[in-house]
């Protein structure tokens, strides 16, 4: 992360700030980050006024006038698909994140996220104000995970699903994750013909037919997971959240943290430890959904999951790291039960 000091945000920004926090300035910013593709920024702001509950964190989106991926994905439809994103993460904040600080409903915070503090746009520009989530104990960001903070994010992703077991995803993504196949044409015509591109369409309808949907983060990478000292975790990022089975989140995360003999060895420890948080988070709600057939479903479509995310980095990036022994032997589970690839 950069540590850079500024003077001053643009006029507009720390106007928008203002106006929404009731403060009278902004005493001092830190760069974060930049935004993908020069999107804009995440900044830690320090405000003046009545202001009492420490710095804030603010994400400005400023869409330049060409989005230029550095893998050449630069298309109108990926430029859309950003501004889209930006959109949706303002809906999730405003109208739902705060279901997973409520109790029972966020599992008494087991599903913590940032409280939102207000949100605006103006122009081609958007403005979203968060809880600075380091400032309120979650300043840990490990490149690597141990055992137990493996198993605090598996659980954070089940409490998540519980939450919104059942949901209609208004205002967010129809269909969450930035790799699912609608989303995702030029990739797929870009992928090799073979089993694999046969069987796309059938492995994306069977995660779409599982009767027990879900709201999924839809970016549940380790960089977005923040620890505190304790090993509780918050998640951030909610650019591709919407509608889905929760397989598609739990096999992301494992994929993106677990090399591919941890992934072997794991692998029922981390299906196990999902499902046990899954089903006492819907028994803590008083969910009337059939935890049993839940959970033999969703153990059914997780090499779906895995197969539909290496079906995106085939076309996207075939020789990506992420593709491994493990992602491979889950796809040809995943190939096979839909008879080798020959599925519409």
């Amino acid at each position: 992360m950069l540590a850079e000091h500024m003077d001053r945000l643009d006029p507009q920004v720390e106007q928008h700030i203002g106006q929404t926090l009731g403060v009278s300035a902004v005493a001092r910013v830190q760069t974060i980050q930049s935004l993908w593709s020069g999107c804009g920024q995440v900044a830690r702001v320090w405000l003046e006024g009545q202001w009492a509950d420490g710095p804030v964190v603010i994400k400005h989106v400023e869409m330049p006038e060409r989005i230029r991926h550095p893998r050449g994905w630069d298309t109108d439809r990926s430029a859309q698909r950003k501004v889209r994103s930006y959109e949706v993460e303002t809906s999730w904040y405003s109208q739902w994140s705060k279901r997973c600080l409520e109790t029972p409903g966020g599992g008494g915070g087991r599903c913590r996220v940032p409280r939102h503090l207000g949100s605006t746009a103006w122009g081609d520009e958007r403005l979203l104000i968060l809880e600075d989530i380091d400032a309120s104990g979650f300043d840990r960001r490990p490149a690597e995970v141990t055992r137990e903070e493996l198993g605090a994010c598996i659980q954070w992703l089940a409490v998540f699903h519980a939450v919104f077991l059942g949901e209609r995803p208004s205002g967010l993504w129809d269909k969450g994750t930035y790799w699912h196949l609608g989303t995702r044409p030029d990739e797929y015509e870009a992928l090799e013909d073979g089993p694999l591109k046969r069987a796309a369409k059938a492995i994306d309808a069977a995660l779409d037919a599982s009767p027990y949907q879900t709201i999924v983060h839809g970016d549940a990478k380790l960089a977005n997971f923040c620890f505190s000292a304790d090993n509780r975790v918050a998640a951030v990022d909610f650019q591709y959240v919407g509608g889905g089975c929760g397989m598609k989140d739990l096999a992301y995360f494992v994929g993106g943290c677990l090399d591919s003999d941890a992934c072997f060895a794991l692998e029922e420890h981390v299906l196990e430890t999902y499902f046990s948080a899954l089903k006492q988070a819907l028994r803590e709600r008083g969910s009337a959904a059939d935890t049993q057939q839940l959970e033999a479903g969703w153990r059914r479509l997780y090499p779906y999951a895995w197969a539909d995310f290496e079906r995106f980095l085939q076309g996207w990036s075939p020789g990506h790291w992420k593709i491994s022994a493990y992602s491979r032997h889950m796809t040809e589970q995943a190939l096979a039960a839909v008879g080798g690839g020959d599925g519409a």
